[in-house]
């Protein structure tokens, strides 16, 4: 999109390392605050899947020009089956996060959130018959021992939105699982179209139910959603297409702590000690499941390389 280019027009003098961190921590701040705008409006009133079905309308009224100076072509696909299943996870994933942002404390959604790689994984293993060796069966295995840090079974009462939370992070995985398979034939554009189309009736038909008209104030925050949804994206995506995964990735931890802080000045949350070291360690294990992926994907790359072609 050309817009995308002019917003990132000021970055292109700084060195790239530089850009991918700063984009990254800026995005981070930006998915913080959209947490803190889905809790104000349930706060204000306003159901989860009413928000849900906003979010989506203002995600699809910013794809819409580029839709429409692309044309229909950038919709053509042989694949609408696993389109649709990206979708459904996709939306249920969303819901349940929406959820859960609206039941505990912000912090503790974003730290559970940081186990969706280590779901994937599992996934990975299932569906895309990737070998896992013992070291990142290691790291999964902490990365759960991490989340039990933060949900503590049998010490504290399990919240739903814990289980909100936890869920959102496994249907997460089995929605970035769909991307990589449709990844391989479809482009990258299409696979954004098509997400946003699917999942803006799926959110609307529960949504009719529990509707009620949105204040004026109410709509101000539901523009700042949109608007901090788009742009977090946006610097995410930029920021992996332009380094290293395994560069980029540690500086998603920026997000857990935004949010710590927009809960504690703008809801008066104070998450424990637990939190922290439980997010600490689920999202090492993650970023170690990245390094390991991104080796093991150079090594493949280095096999086929060296393999000879036959005549």
């Amino acid at each position: 999109m050309s817009y995308s280019r002019t917003l990132f027009k000021p970055l292109s003098t700084l060195p790239v390392a530089f850009q991918a961190a700063l984009l990254m921590v800026v995005g981070c701040f930006f998915l913080a605050a959209l947490g803190g705008f889905i809790r104000e409006l349930s706060n204000s009133g306003m159901h989860v899947f009413e928000i849900v079905f906003l979010r989506n309308v203002a995600g699809f009224a910013v794809l819409l020009p580029w839709l429409m100076k692309s044309g229909p072509s950038v919709l053509k696909t042989n694949r609408p089956g696993l389109y649709l299943v990206r979708g459904l996870f996709g939306f249920v994933s969303m819901v349940a996060w929406f959820y859960a942002v609206t039941e505990i404390q912000l912090a503790e959604a974003v730290a559970l959130n940081f186990t969706a790689p280590i779901f994937g994984t599992l996934l990975a293993i299932i569906f895309l018959r990737e070998v896992v060796r013992l070291r990142r069966w290691a790291a999964v295995i902490v990365g759960f021992a991490g989340a039990m840090l933060i949900l503590r079974p049998g010490a504290i009462e399990m919240s739903p939105g814990a289980y909100a939370a936890v869920f959102s992070a496994a249907t997460m995985a089995c929605s970035i699982t769909c991307v990589k398979l449709l990844s391989r034939t479809e482009s990258t554009p299409a696979i954004v179209a098509w997400t946003q189309i699917i999942i803006m009736p799926m959110s609307c038909l529960p949504a009719l139910y529990y509707w009620t008209m949105p204040t004026m104030e109410q709509l101000y925050y539901v523009v700042a959603m949109g608007i901090c949804a788009t742009l977090g994206h946006l610097l995410f995506t930029k920021a992996y297409s332009i380094a290293d995964a395994t560069y980029v990735m540690p500086f998603d931890f920026s997000r857990l702590v935004f949010s710590a802080i927009i809960g504690f000045i703008f809801f008066a949350q104070e998450p424990d000690i637990f939190v922290w070291i439980g997010a600490a360690v689920i999202f090492g294990s993650a970023v170690y499941i990245a390094m390991r992926e991104a080796k093991a994907g150079q090594e493949s790359e280095k096999l086929a390389s060296s393999t000879p072609k036959a005549n």
